[in-house]
This record gives C-alpha cells, sequence and structure tokens, in this order.
C-alpha cells in the first residue's frame, strides 16, 4: 500500500477551514432582500431547493438575484462554484474582434463584473472570484462534452439560444447541480422560430423540479424611468 498521501477534494479542504473561503476573508455580500411579490417568489422557490426559470421584462432583476442566491449557496459551501453560461451569437461581427475565442467572449462579462462589485462593494470582485476558481463564464460553444458536477448553473440571456444550447446545457447537469435560466424571448436577437426560450417554457410546466417566475412590468426595479419607457412600449402594442 502506497503511503502517499491521499490528495483532498476542494470541498475536503473547505470542510477543515471550518467554514470559511480564505476569499472570503476580504469579501463581505451584501445582504439583499426581494422587493417585489415574483423577486419574493424567486427567493422562496430557490430556497425551497427548486430549479427557477426566471422569464420577463427587461429592469426586473432577473440576473442580479440570480448571482446573488447562487453567491449564498457558495458560501454555505453547498456547491464549488458557479458557471455562467451565455450565447455569445448574437454579435454576428465577432470573428472580427482581436484574439482567441476566450478572449472575444470577455466582451460579455462586462455585465457580471458589475453585478458582482455592487454585491461586494469593490471592482475586483468578478476577477478574483474567477482566479480562485469560484466562478465561470463559459460560451455555449464549450459545453457538449462535458458534466457540471457540484454547481450553480446560470444561463443568462436564454432568448439568444436556440433549442440545440439550451438542451445541451440542461443535458449536462450531473450531481449536486442547481440551474437557473434567465430570459425574456420580447429581447431575442434571433427570430421567435429560432430561439429555444418558448418550447424550454412548455417543457419545464412538466417539471417538479422546476419553478417558474413570470416577471411583470411592476417588477421592474431598475429605475422609473426605464419602467415608464416599457409601459409606454407596451401602450404601442410593441
Amino acid at each position: 500500500m502506497s503511503n502517499k498521501p491521499q490528495r483532498l477534494t476542494k470541498k475536503q479542504k473547505r470542510l477543515l477551514n471550518n467554514g470559511n473561503f480564505e476569499v472570503y476573508n476580504n469579501f463581505q455580500l451584501l445582504d439583499i432582500i426581494p422587493l417585489t411579490v415574483n423577486q419574493r417568489k424567486t427567493f422562496e422557490a430557490f430556497h425551497a431547493g427548486k430549479n427557477l426559470f426566471l422569464h420577463g421584462v427587461a429592469g426586473t432583476g432577473k440576473t442580479f438575484i440570480s448571482i446573488y442566491l447562487s453567491l449564498k449557496e457558495l458560501e454555505k459551501q453547498n456547491y464549488e462554484r458557479i458557471i455562467i453560461y451565455r450565447s455569445t451569437v448574437p454579435s454576428r461581427d465577432m470573428g472580427f474582434l482581436p484574439g482567441n475565442v476566450r478572449e472575444k467572449t470577455r466582451v460579455y462579462e462586462s455585465p457580471y463584473q458589475g453585478i458582482f462589485q455592487r454585491l461586494y462593494n469593490r471592482g475586483d470582485a468578478y476577477e478574483v472570484l474567477k482566479q480562485k476558481g469560484l466562478v465561470e463564464f463559459e460560451s455555449t460553444a464549450y459545453i457538449r462534452g462535458i458534466t457540471i458536477d457540484d454547481a450553480v448553473v446560470i444561463v443568462d440571456e436564454s432568448q439568444n439560444l436556440n433549442w440545440q444550447e439550451i438542451y445541451s446545457i440542461v443535458t449536462r447537469m450531473g450531481n449536486n447541480c442547481r440551474i437557473i435560466i434567465c430570459g425574456d424571448y420580447r429581447q431575442t436577437d434571433l427570430t421567435k422560430e429560432q430561439s429555444g426560450i418558448l418550447k424550454l417554457s412548455q417543457i419545464i410546466k412538466r417539471m417538479d423540479e422546476f419553478a417558474p417566475v413570470e416577471f411583470e412590468i411592476e417588477d421592474i426595479v431598475r429605475s422609473p424611468f426605464v419602467k415608464k419607457f416599457i409601459m409606454a412600449c407596451y401602450a404601442e402594442g410593441m
């Protein structure tokens, strides 16, 4: 029998640290409370162990809430990492951007850098957590042939994914995984026939594991201006 010490997993190392992430020593996650009825439904469903399908108008905090709830689970050590998936297809000129594919996808990470900055009140929060392997950002181009374990997966801007991309992501879920899917079919950069979000909304109705939450105009929290603008768009049938 070999006397070589057994290599500890990430989870075992964290347990040995008595539940304290080294990376969080200088990080303080803000306490967020739901501001609207559907935000509260989202919190309650997630705490009940559900996977989430958050659909609805812009400015309702779908992505912000998803990241916050995922980070809380990470701090509790219920999962090892957060993976954010987002399609890079809407920028059809992406091939003309400099750098390799990974470098080109960096432009799509800027919204998350801003959210992490707000949640931790420090500008480098997103990059620090990425360097520690606690947060990952991926394009749908890298999803096939893998199995995801011990993670919270956030699928953002899902209206820009076709059905095959959505199917590929959902079927990658392995052991101890949660998935949060955010989107709004009205904001798709694809045609309604190309986008897979409406098909997804029908399928998850057959699954008790999912909690769908429909965000309405009343849930807009970004600003009064955005709320009035979207109300005016609706009044014009747009």
